[in-house]
Parts: C-alpha cells; structure tokens; sequence
C-alpha cells in the first residue's frame, strides 16, 4: 500500500488522534516532496524572468534611450530573443547598476544603499490570522527593494516556512539542522553567527535566512532560559537585534516574515523592528481577529518593556491586502478602517488578483512569471498593484532616513 493509500485508509476506532496526525503528517510530507521534484528537479535551480527595456529603465530610474546607450558600453548587457525583443537578466541590471552609479555626479544615486549616519531599517510584516497575504507581501516587498538596488536581508521566521519556498528553498529538504535564525538565537554552544546561515538568492543583493519547524525550538528553549539566566545573558527580546547586529554594516532593509502567532519569535521580531507593517483582509470576521491581536500585543510588549526591552520604531502602517474595488462591504469596511487609524493606513491597498494568486500555485511572484502567463490586463493591474504599494513602503523608509522623496 503507498502512502497516499495508507493516508486515505479510515481511522480505526482504537487509533488515537496524534498517531492518526502523524500518519498524515508524514504522508503529506512525501506527496510535497514528490510533487516539489516533479516542479523543481534537483539539477533546477529557482531564477528569475529577464525583464523588458521598459521594465528595465524604470526599474533604475532612466529613459529606455539612455538605457540603449548605457547598455552598447557593456559587453553582455542584454539578451536579444530569437523574435529580436532585447531584455536584460536581474545580474544585467545589477551590473548597469554599478556602472551608473560609478560615473554618478552630484546626489543621483543608481545603487540607493545607506550612508553610515542612516540607520538599517528592519521592518517586521505581521498578523495573527492566516490568509492576509502576509507572505505574499513580505516576498514582494523583499524582491521591489532589491530590484530597485537596495541590498535586502530576509528573515523566514515563520516555523511553516512559506517564504522559503516561494525563494525555491523546501523547509523539508534544502534546510537542515540549525539552519534557520534558531542557529544565531540559540542559548547553548551550538550558537552560530548570523552570517553563516545567510544564503544567496537569484536576485543581487538579496540575502535569505530560511525556516523550518525548527524555529518552534525557540519557544520551547526560552521559558526554560528565563528560569536558569546566566548573567550578562540576552534576554529572549533582544535576540534578534543581536544577531543583525553582526551584519548590519552589509544590509540595507532587512524584512522579516513573522510567524502567526504571538510567541517570543514574534516579540523579539518586534523589539528588533524599526518599521512594522501589518498585513489586514477588510473582512469583518478578520478585522476582528486583528483587534484581538492588537490587544494582545500591546499587553505582551508593556510587559516587555517593563523587563527592559526597547524598540528604535519609526512606523506602523496597515496594509489592506486582497481587496476587491467592486466589492462594496470590503470598501466599507476600508472605509471604516481609515476612519479609525487614519494616516497608518497605506494609501494603496493590494489589490486581490488571479495573477499573483496563480503565481503562487508554483512557488513565484508576480516579478518572476513571465506576463505572456496572463492576458495583459490582468497581468499590468496586479503588477502596478504590487508596485505602488512598495513604492510608498521605499518612501518610508527614504523618509526615516530623512531623504527627500
């Protein structure tokens, strides 16, 4: 019998409830990793799509004129398909990048990294319920600034380690033991610094820290550390900002996935953050859930806080995510929304969209899938969606950094 039979055999009456979940567990654990070879076989690596002239050009912020130009004085600089559409690799763009910003004059700045008196900005995407778009958002956001040429740090801090897999990185295979930020959180010798758990990604600049259940060891190790702190000790809250502390020098943005959940993982995210943004469905069920969560994390970080935790915040901004402009409940209750927390509010919602959604159905975002996927409506509306959102993040944190914008 395979495992997909022994997973559809009934429970048996004597069978108790955690061996019935393990028997799933592990049967769904082999079906992932069947289904992931067949998507992604060993010998594949994840990439990106080349981008057009135009995307290009806008992406570095030039004319497709100068572009032309630019690219005729580096061997390479673009690709040129058979029906001879030029286009230009993430690796092209990062290299025109470089070349722009080396002959730069004045203030223009082609490679927007931070100067030493600006501050490494960590933003912490969060909510308590599932199915706000939080990974989602956290992915897009990551990848905009990178592509914009800002050297980005993402954080999976989320045990079930969606963002991992949407970066081509399967929690079950490609991260191992000690792997996850756990390895530079821990409180034993096992500890490592932050840096040798970074992995590489397909785009230049953008680093990821993957997770995997591992991360639920922090919860399960710090009630114990608590009890038997040795002196001089970090307390659990300001773990994180220790271990960023170690490469702050080399990031620009770091933007870190929360788990679903308000746990020490969670807390230490968000004494570590300057900038959080929360992620809300205008559903009223979820709206809901989220005042819940509010609460619950006020309290949490005033207890905190009386233990010496501290936080460097510049904002908080909730971002409506799968939004539905025809439908009139959710634009009432947008409505309502900014009524309340007024400016916190992002001017631009994230617009639900069967792009982004069925890009998602294999591991991308809407900045890998190639548009001809789509009828050009649908593909332009999510893409300028996703854009004007994370263009008013950037100019958030340009603003923190006291940029004119």
């Amino acid at each position: 019998m395979d495992s997909t039979a022994a997973a559809l055999e009934p429970a048996s009456e004597s069978e108790e409830l955690k061996t019935l979940i393990q028997r799933h567990s592990a049967t769904l654990s082999t079906q992932l990793q069947a289904h992931h070879l067949s998507t992604f076989p060993p010998n594949a690596e994840k990439g990106i799509r080349n981008f057009s002239p135009a995307e290009t050009a806008k992406l570095i912020g030039i004319t497709e004129g100068y572009l032309r130009q630019v690219a005729a004085e580096i061997p390479d600089a673009s690709t040129v398909s058979g029906g001879g559409r030029r286009s230009y690799s993430v690796d092209a763009i990062h290299t025109i990048r470089k070349f722009l910003d080396s002959g730069a004059r004045g203030s223009r700045r082609y490679l927007p990294w931070r100067a030493e008196n600006e501050d490494l900005q960590v933003i912490t995407v969060m909510n308590f319920k599932g199915g706000s778009g939080k990974t989602t958002t956290t992915a897009h956001l990551a990848q905009y600034l990178a592509l914009k040429g800002y050297r980005v740090l993402a954080i999976d801090l989320d045990p079930q380690a969606s963002l991992s897999a949407l970066f081509g990185h399967q929690p079950e295979i490609d991260v191992g033991p000690n792997e996850t930020l756990y390895g530079a959180l821990r409180y034993d010798e096992e500890r490592r610094p932050i840096a040798e758990i970074v992995r590489a990604t397909y785009i230049p600049d953008l680093h990821l820290i993957p997770g995997n259940l591992e991360l639920m060891e922090f919860e399960h190790d710090t009630p114990r550390a608590l009890m038997n702190r040795a002196p001089g000790d970090a307390m659990f809250f300001a773990r994180i900002s220790q271990a960023l502390a170690q490469v702050q020098k080399i990031y620009d943005v770091v933007v870190i996935d929360c788990p679903p959940q308000l746990g020490y993982l969670t807390l230490s995210a968000l004494t570590a953050a300057t900038s959080v943004l929360i992620t809300v469905h205008p559903q009223m069920l979820d709206v809901m859930s989220m005042s819940q969560f509010l609460a619950m994390t006020g309290d949490l970080l005033d207890e905190i806080s009386r233990a010496g935790a501290s936080s460097q915040y510049k904002w908080m901004k909730y971002l409506i995510t799968r939004f539905e402009p025809s439908d009139g409940p959710q634009n009432q209750m947008v409505a309502f929304l900014r009524s309340i927390f007024g400016e916190h509010v992002l001017n631009h919602p994230m617009l639900k969209s069967t792009a982004i959604s069925d890009a998602g159905l294999t591991n991308q975002t809407i900045f890998e899938v190639e548009r001809s996927q789509f009828t050009r409506t649908t593909y332009d509306r999510a893409i300028e969606s996703v854009e004007s959102v994370n263009a008013e993040i950037e100019a958030l944190i340009k603003k923190a950094w006291g940029r004119p914008l």
